[in-house]
């Protein structure tokens, strides 16, 4: 989902302010001090300061808390290299999708991760055709990369990691599953990472990228669950799969997915689905999401995350014994086995769950047990197992250049924040993965950057005038992406935007607008520049 932070600016005489709500800037020198004479001060061009030079390291990086940029000369061949990248789209996104929980081994039984981390790469930079020096060979086809998958802390053998042979979708998508995934007795982790590296046709190593936290557990609790242990219970709008394994056998099993648009059962791919509490009270076809945890006997709805594609709300219920308990309200916990029932059916029966049938999804007719009212009798096909889900996304582009190094860390950028007045508005970048080596851009526009930990970068706001000729009249906002670029033209793309909001400003000699005298030009102009410093210093000082 793209994210975007807008900023109002607004014209006056030829000075430009972003207009940040945070009131006006204090001249804090001392009567001795000389002032500065305008320059041509801009958020593209350092002061002339101790404080605003760069101060580097040996290894030539930039020490945390510096403000850096690219030379001139690199800039130009980046932004160019930039401007092709976003007009092209030459993005490479890679995204791991993985169980919240699993189940741990013991002794010789092996139980496999499921579903199975499944690794999707997307973008059409995957098939941009690779710069000079790095051409494949005449008739090669098919992914040009391939993976392997472990866990973290293994020792990287043949046994414990497993390769990913990667399949061309219907929907453009590199596809690679790691069925036989599972984690043994020996390793006392409660949790551990799943390790993905790629490697590119030729043996150069591309990266290595991390899953997020799984949670390892000895079975399913069959307990009543509790809301104190939250670990274990589903949310409302939290992402889960479902399955369904016949007779317990694995080669048996199949996962709720969307092909085509329509829901089926896949022996090969899952999807992961927001499950959603859906207000009772509503009427039919409009189901706003609730908050909470979901418990048996609740009305749900189920989203496909990718496609959008929506399941009829349906009433979750709890199963013992290939019996759906239809006085059950506790909470639902990870790999619980649950039926769906459709609401509305007739008083008499069972009603009617959600089913399969071999590949497809169907609706099955329960029956009422005739020992105890409040069960249904199901059959093994709508009994489905439900567990919690996690991903994560990695996107990147290597068309600017032919980087030496892996494309891992990739830094991910999680929130913006805006703050400072005038010229020298500042924004501060909070994510992980960040280092000193990156430079926030805006569009093709480079900024001033500062470094100052792993979770946080600080970039000044360039001006406007750096997207257009016409930038003193626009009466439409200018919207560009915020992107990280490394030092070796390695680009990472990010889903947040930056959006210039104008006030209205009237050209001269239109009707109604009065030409500025050219003394009040000066003195605004000379305003301008004081407050552009005087701001600058003050935020460097802090």
């Amino acid at each position: 989902m793209e994210r975007s932070l807008q900023v109002k600016f607004r014209h006056r005489g030829g000075a430009s302010w972003v207009n940040c709500g945070l009131g006006i800037g204090l001249d804090t020198r001392s009567p001795a001090e000389p002032s500065v004479p305008p320059g041509p001060l801009t958020h593209l061009s350092l002061p002339d300061s101790s404080e605003a030079r760069p101060q580097i390291r040996a290894d030539g990086r930039s020490l945390a808390g510096s403000w850096t940029r690219s030379s001139p000369e690199c800039t130009t061949i980046l932004r160019e290299g930039v401007c092709r990248c976003l007009q092209q789209g030459c993005e490479q996104t890679v995204r791991i999708l993985h169980a919240k929980v699993a189940q741990k081994s013991y002794g010789n039984e092996k139980r496999f991760f499921c579903p199975p981390p499944c690794v999707y790469l997307a973008g059409p930079g995957w098939r941009v055709k690779p710069v000079q020096g790095q051409a494949h060979q005449a008739g090669e086809t098919g992914p040009t990369v391939c993976g392997y998958m472990g866990l973290d802390g293994a020792s990287g053998s043949a046994a414990e990691t497993q390769k990913l042979n990667f399949e061309e979708q219907p929907d453009s998508r590199e596809f690679g599953c790691a069925k036989t995934l599972y984690i043994s007795d020996a390793d006392k982790r409660k949790h551990f990472r799943l390790v993905l590296r790629l490697v590119l046709r030729g043996g150069r190593e591309l990266g290595t990228f991390h899953s997020r936290l799984i949670k390892v557990i000895s079975k399913p609790s069959q307990k009543k669950q509790s809301l104190k242990n939250t670990d274990l219970c589903i949310s409302s709008g939290s992402k889960v799969s479902l399955f369904n394994r016949l007779r317990s056998q694995t080669v048996s099993t199949r996962y709720l997915s969307v092909e085509d648009g329509a829901f089926v059962a896949s022996a090969r791919q899952w999807a992961a689905f927001t499950l959603h509490l859906a207000d009772e009270h509503s009427t039919q076809g409009d189901f706003p999401p609730r908050e909470g945890y979901v418990r048996y006997g609740s009305l749900v709805q189920l989203v496909c995350t990718v496609t959008g594609i929506t399941l009829p709300p349906m009433i979750i219920r709890k199963v013992a014994k290939q019996c759906a308990l239809l006085d059950v309200d506790e909470p639902i916990s990870q790999l619980h086995k649950c039926a769906f029932q459709f609401p509305g059916g007739p008083p008499e029966g069972g009603g009617t769950y959600l089913c399969l049938a071999t590949e497809k999804v169907v609706q099955f007719q329960a029956s009422a047990c005739p020992k105890e009212a409040n069960r249904a009798l199901l059959n093994d096909s709508s009994c489905w197992t439900i567990i919690g889900t996690e991903s994560v996304e990695f996107s990147f582009s290597t068309s600017l250049a032919c980087p030496r190094e892996p494309v891992t860390p990739v830094p991910l950028i999680s929130s913006l924040e805006l703050s400072g007045g005038g010229d020298v508005a500042t924004l501060e970048l909070h994510g992980e993965n960040f280092h000193a080596g990156l430079k926030v851009w805006f569009g093709d526009v480079e900024s001033e950057t500062m470094y100052r930990s792993p979770r946080s970068l600080v970039c000044v706001v360039p001006d406007v005038a750096a997207f257009g000729s016409d930038w003193r009249w626009l009466r439409t906002p200018i919207t560009v992406p915020v992107s990280l670029v490394r030092a070796d033209g390695l680009l990472y793309p990010s889903a947040f935007t930056f959006t210039y909001t104008p006030e209205y400003s009237a050209r001269p000699g239109s009707a109604g607008a009065a030409e500025p005298a050219t003394d009040a030009d000066a003195l605004l102009e000379s305003i301008h520049h004081e407050f552009t410093r005087t701001n600058f210093h003050l935020f460097i000082q802090t």
